[in-house]
């Protein structure tokens, strides 16, 4: 289904069983549509799935919606469950980590402010990464967005991932 910019609410159920392609979070009946994702992006989340899934505990899926609250749903890139505290059909308590993939149109502040309500939401820990520019931030819960040189590695408590590993055959 193709979104286009519309002040029409929408009910939560709607959402929750009509499928948007690229998806959408909601917001009070509203529907914001997230960039529409580049070849890199779409490798980049099956990359990170396949390197996290690798740690004990933890299971990670792509594009799983998530419920901030009542009438709020968003749309990690990748989100990151406890495989002792999974969640479905998608999670209303927070996660251990959301993943946002920058696209090509995305601007960095507003992947920000997105993390922002993750962590309001009480998520401790997001990452941003950029596969167009081999970049990545580890943004934990009270903290401020830290890149991560490329000699260095990203952190979500036990998950740890190098730098090069990331971005290796990209």
């Amino acid at each position: 289904m193709s979104v286009t910019a519309s002040t029409t609410l929408i009910s939560v159920d709607e959402y929750l069983r009509t499928e948007y392609d690229p998806s959408c979070d909601y917001i009070d009946g509203v529907l914001r549509q997230k960039s529409m994702p580049t070849f890199k992006h779409g490798r980049m989340e099956h990359k990170l799935c396949n390197l996290i899934d690798r740690f004990d505990g933890y299971c990670a899926s792509p594009e799983q919606t998530v419920c901030i609250r009542e009438a709020k749903y968003l749309v990690p890139d990748v989100a990151v469950q406890r495989l002792s505290e999974l969640q479905d059909p998608y999670p209303i308590n927070p996660v251990h980590l959301c993943i946002e993939i920058v696209s090509p149109s995305d601007r960095f502040g507003d992947i920000v402010s997105k993390c922002d309500e993750y962590h309001a939401w009480g998520v401790e820990h997001c990452w941003i990464v950029d596969p167009e520019d081999k970049r990545c931030w580890q943004y934990d819960s009270g903290g401020r967005p830290n890149e991560v040189p490329p000699d260095g590695s990203i952190t979500a408590g036990p998950i740890i991932l190098n730098h090069a590993d990331i971005f290796a055959s990209l």
